[in-house]
């Protein structure tokens, strides 16, 4: 039983006792800063039933508590505040609970538990990952470690939008100027040599869209009738008929973006238990619209297009199927949440996309829900904000977004740049400096898109991301390579308990509140879906272990009793860093 159920069953047998009135639920908050204490009950909400004055009622249960809790030592009380201080052998136990395990903090799933869905990534086969794509395979990936160290079992899936017009644009663009060209042959990754050829598509269409204007046309008949656009939609007209080159030359430009993102996932640290694809999920949604035309949830137009009408839920009416019978994206998502749960037993899903597609969701999980299926009430929207960049906005169609890959690069040469002006990589190989290099990097992009609440927008900055000081990824990454030194420079046995009678320094004691804090984290960050609260709380406790080794000798302590006491409280500290951090996906460096 947690500290906080302890002393609220306490507080209540009290006011039963001294007021012979039932209390419901007890609030607490950890104690202010400026006063003794390690957490705080709060009696003004108990007053609606209690007819005292809050400091009474403080000081009555305070007294309660400390004839009654073992630990509980002594209290205060200000205004209504009644200020608990916890015994330091509360603490002690606490810690040797806690400090030779790995797993602290973390639930395994229980052998019956169901599973969640997490969908990230979910990227168009006609262009490389981006930056946005990294924030959305961050975020999606953390959200599933963090669900799943909170108990539940995950299956991290996508779902690959391999079709649709834009992939016939860099198709009919390659065979149009290709030449041949491969990614082998053009030592370029396969997502971006497609990715190429998208771009030289719109270039190609609004060149003739100017020449088309120039004889006359207006605008919007120039952007209807220029030539290349009207092959692309013969391109997918034959594809989706089935025609064997078009489907031969789809699948090996398709294979080229596949393996391209395979290299961007590898090195972003990011992975899948199952992949969907567009080109055979699009159809599955027909089906099931066909069974809510026939029990009245969807309703057919004048034109064959089948609709559902959401006006009553304060939405509006939502297209199905269009006229000549094909799937829309609603169609396609409806058929794909069905199929998932047919394949995982699970009883919720997570989808990780951006806040523009808010609507869309809203529609998804209603439409669901009005299909009958139960679980369509644990389905969630990971709405996140998009990334910017200090020079503004990206556009994939001119070529103007950040490339992810570029971007992880980018990212281990800042760092290179200030490790070497740093220059504390005294006896390093090469090999060992360009792994470090690497991992401080992606370390540093991994934090600084994690740290922010995900429903907020992003200004991203490569040089800020890597400072060594402040609420940054390396900032922390070196406390945990700090801590190990110590522990490697700790030349005596440190593995001895430490007795009861041990007394805590004020600051070992605010580090253990600070540890004592993370099981709780956890839970929170995945009943919110929010990385930002390990992030923040890992941050924090970094800044409450670097006040401990500024304040207090650890290897040249008074006695042997600090000594092992002090290495032990380091050591466990860079283990939960470890934990929290495995949970944003960033590795921490031994040495640095």
């Amino acid at each position: 039983m947690s500290i906080q159920a302890i002393l609220s069953q306490h507080a209540k047998e009290a006011v039963k006792k001294l007021y012979d009135t039932e209390i419901e639920t007890i609030e607490f908050q950890p104690t202010r800063k400026d006063f003794e204490g390690d957490i705080t009950l709060v009696t003004f909400p108990m007053l609606r039933q209690v007819k005292t004055n809050p400091v009474k009622l403080g000081e009555d249960i305070g007294n309660y508590l400390v004839e009654n809790v073992a630990e509980v030592s002594r209290f205060n009380v200000v205004k209504g505040f009644l200020n608990i201080v916890l015994s330091d052998s509360y603490y002690l136990d606490f810690f040797n609970g806690m400090k030779d395990r790995e797993d602290f903090g973390i639930v395994p799933p229980a052998s019956d538990a169901k599973g969640i869905i997490v969908e990230y990534s979910s990227p168009n086969t006609n262009k490389p990952l981006h930056l946005g794509h990294i924030r959305n395979n961050l975020l999606g990936y953390s959200v599933a470690e963090i669900l799943k160290a909170a108990g539940n079992k995950v299956y991290k899936t996508q779902i690959i939008n391999d079709r649709g017009i834009h992939i016939c644009k860099s198709m009919l663009a390659w065979k149009r100027f290709g030449n041949g060209e491969t990614p082998q042959s053009a030592g370029v990754k396969g997502d971006k040599l497609v990715g190429n050829y998208y771009v030289k598509f719109d270039k190609e269409y609004k060149k003739e869209i100017s020449e088309l204007m120039a004889q006359g046309k207006t605008e919007e008949e120039a952007k209807a009738q220029a030539p290349i656009l009207v092959e692309a939609k013969e391109m997918l007209r034959k594809w989706e008929a089935g025609d064997p080159e078009v489907v031969e030359l789809w699948e090996m430009m398709n294979q080229w973006v596949y393996d391209g993102f395979e290299k961007t996932y590898d090195a972003l640290g990011v992975d899948f238990d199952k992949n969907y694809y567009e080109s055979q999920t699009y159809l599955l949604g027909k089906d099931v619209v066909t069974q809510g035309l026939e029990k009245g949830i969807f309703y057919r137009k004048e034109d064959g297009s089948v609709w559902i009408d959401l006006t009553d839920e304060g939405l509006d009416e939502k297209i199905v199927l269009r006229s000549d019978g094909t799937a829309v994206y609603m169609t396609q998502d409806i058929g794909t949440a069905i199929q998932r749960v047919k394949d995982f037993d699970i009883n919720g899903m997570v989808y990780t996309v951006g806040n523009e597609q808010d609507y869309h969701f809203k529609v998804l999980f209603l439409i669901l829900k009005k299909l009958g299926y139960d679980w369509a009430d644990y389905l969630y929207h990971l709405s996140y904000g998009m990334v910017d960049l200090p020079s503004g906005k990206m556009k994939s169609r001119e070529g103007t977004v950040v490339d992810a890959d570029d971007l992880i690069v980018e990212m281990t040469e800042t760092a290179r740049a200030i490790s070497e002006e740093l220059g504390k990589l005294d006896g390093y190989s090469d090999e060992e400096k360009e792994e470090l290099y690497r991992i401080i990097g992606l370390g540093a992009l991994k934090y600084y898109i994690l740290k922010v609440d995900p429903k907020k927008r992003i200004l991203f900055n490569p040089e800020e991301s890597v400072d060594f000081q402040g609420n940054t990824g390396p900032f922390i990454q070196y406390t945990y390579a700090r801590i190990q030194s110590i522990i490697r420079k700790a030349d005596f046995d440190y593995s001895k308990a430490v007795g009861e009678d041990y007394e805590f320094h004020e600051k070992e004691k605010e580090l253990l509140k600070q540890l004592e804090l993370f099981p709780e984290t956890v839970q929170l960050a995945a009943e919110n879906h929010s990385p930002a609260l390990i992030a923040n709380y890992v941050y924090d406790l970094v800044k409450e272990f670097n006040s401990f080794y500024q304040n207090v000798t650890i290897l040249g302590a008074d006695t042997e009793t600090e000594k092992i006491f002090r290495v032990q409280l380091s050591k466990a500290v860079a283990s939960v860093i470890k934990s929290g951090f495995a949970l944003l996906g960033i590795q921490v460096p031994e040495r640095m």
